[in-house]
């Protein structure tokens, strides 16, 4: 897999993606990230990427062409039409899902407005989904990018210590994730679940699933409604909300 990331800050995207688990399946070569400077593809001596806007509003905004160059050259490089994502908060807001769906492609651009954003023709021309990663602004999409990259990149085979090891996170399922420990067994006075010293991996399993069901219930109780629930699941929910003094 392949993301090439247009960018007015390649250093800082470079920094995080050479670091820990991402950096380590790229040295690998399990995908490819290509960080590229828009300022290179500015037809002006200045290296100048920006205007002013047609309007009153205050600000800079980039401009279409060096966008269009790098997205050209890139198309040169891979001989291909990469899937192109520009990271905006208007974009739909990026789920486990999407990561999915994201992580089966061959080709990413990933585009990093900056300012008021790009020009709106850039988009229209060239790019296929605006993504956003919460509904809050930033001042750049590098950051954006970066959890777009992290969150695609650990789908693949090769990445994890475990090519499975993501199927129990948070949102892979619908669920959030059941609470974890590690040594020491008791810690200001707080013991491990005994449960999980005994060794029996069916009864394990089952404590997993329960205890998903609840976290989210009592973290993010709006995913129970996207899920099909059998009879156990609503048996374990309902408990645990007579528990919390919830009305059943």
């Amino acid at each position: 897999m392949r993301f090439d990331i247009a960018t007015l800050f390649p250093e800082l995207m470079e920094n995080y993606l050479s670091a820990s688990v991402i950096g380590r399946a790229r040295e690998k070569g399990i995908f490819t990230a290509e960080c590229h400077n828009i300022r290179d593809y500015a037809f002006n001596k200045h290296r100048r990427v920006d205007d002013t806007p047609y309007s009153e509003r205050q600000g800079m905004l980039m401009q279409a062409e060096p966008i269009y160059r790098c997205w050209q050259a890139v198309c040169d490089m891979t001989r291909k039409q990469p899937h192109v994502i520009y990271m905006s908060p208007q974009g739909k807001t990026l789920t486990q899902k999407r990561c999915i769906e994201l992580s089966k492609m061959d080709n990413i651009f990933i585009l990093c407005g900056h300012y008021e954003g790009v020009d709106e023709r850039i988009i229209n021309k060239i790019v296929d989904e605006e993504i956003s990663i919460g509904d809050y602004v930033l001042t750049g999409g590098e950051l954006p990018a970066l959890v777009l990259i992290d969150s695609v990149a650990r789908m693949l085979d090769g990445v994890l210590a475990q090519e499975d090891g993501y199927m129990d996170e948070s949102h892979y399922s619908g669920l959030l994730e059941y609470p974890q420990y590690t040594r020491p067994e008791v810690w200001e006075g707080m013991a491990v679940p005994p449960l999980l010293l005994s060794g029996h991996h069916a009864n394990i399993a089952k404590w997993r699933r329960e205890q998903r069901l609840i976290t989210t219930l009592r973290k993010r109780p709006e995913l129970l409604d996207k899920l099909s629930l059998s009879d156990e699941d609503l048996a374990i929910i309902h408990k645990a909300m007579e528990e919390d003094g919830q009305i059943v």
